[in-house]
């Protein structure tokens, strides 16, 4: 193996690992606010594809500039779905959010395919077939133009999480619900703005995976299962770990592909989830109970 494919390699890794932050930050946020599992966050990976598909197809924006289309339209179904769905729910049953979340997936999957077939789509940009050179290799404009995005919304979330004031109620009301309450905050309002912002880093992940690679209507399951491991891996509630585990998944599929073929991609990705979690059951930056 030359140091050629090894660099390619570990940036295709970093690339793919940070569509899989926007994934895993999200559905991290979601937990860590409302304390509950969704597993129809794929879903909105999905719709988020879709949108940026519709805008860009039918309204012949920019696909980048249908990225913000897809997460203002998603970011509004988001908070639907929670007001719907799952704010009746807090605070019971969990087999009860397990079960709303896996009926989503179906309705939401079913929609999709009455919508647009589940024939694939693409998103062609301008950048199609341009490429930045790097010294000994060169990296696709959509893939760097991809991290670019990424590190701008994780910039943005940053602000917002610490900055304003509806950041500082999420925070808050994931270290206490009660306390927060006491304190004037309105946690349902909390909850919806949490789901919303979760949701728009979905629709971020999914219109970026649909630039890069292709999108249909069951494109969602695989990529929500790498979230929760990513999540589980980072530590549960903890952004920072999103981050560092979604990097070292991508980082992990792309490397045993190339040592030990396609077959291994998955496997030797949750193989890394299963080494740490041994060393370290809550995670990278879990906190212990």
């Amino acid at each position: 193996m030359d140091a050629v494919t090894l660099s390619l390699t570990l940036l295709w890794g970093v690339a793919i690992g940070c569509i899989y932050i926007l994934m895993a930050t999200g559905l991290n946020l979601i937990f860590g606010v409302m304390k509950i599992v969704n597993f129809a966050h794929g879903q909105l990976l999905m719709l988020g594809a879709y949108m940026c598909y519709w805008a860009w197809f039918m309204l012949g924006v920019n696909p980048y500039f249908a990225v913000l289309i897809s997460m203002a339209i998603v970011s509004v179904i988001g908070a639907a779905v929670e007001r719907l769905c799952f704010s009746p729910i807090v605070g019971t049953s969990k087999l009860n959010e397990i079960f709303v979340s896996l009926g989503l997936i179906y309705i939401f999957d079913y929609t999709a395919v009455m919508l647009w077939t589940d024939k694939p789509r693409n998103i062609v940009t301008p950048f199609e077939y341009s490429t930045l050179s790097l010294g000994i290799v060169a990296i696709s404009f959509d893939w760097l133009i991809a991290i670019i995005v990424v590190s701008t919304i994780l910039v943005f979330m940053f602000i917002i999480l610490t900055k304003t004031k509806i950041g500082r109620a999420m925070r808050a009301t994931s270290q206490n619900r009660e306390a927060a309450m006491m304190m004037g905050i309105n946690v349902k309002k909390v909850y919806t703005a949490s789901f919303s912002l979760g949701s728009a880093l979905a629709a971020a992940a999914g219109s970026l995976f649909g630039i890069v690679f292709s999108l249909d209507p069951y494109m969602g399951s695989l990529p929500a299962i790498k979230a929760f491991a990513i999540i589980i891996l980072g530590g549960l509630g903890s952004i920072k770990g999103a981050i560092v585990g979604g990097l070292l998944y991508g980082i992990a599929e792309n490397t045993a592909t190339l040592f030990l073929g396609g077959i291994w991609r998955h496997a030797v990705a949750f193989a890394v989830l299963i080494a740490v979690l041994i060393v370290k059951p809550t995670g990278l930056f879990g906190e212990g109970r």
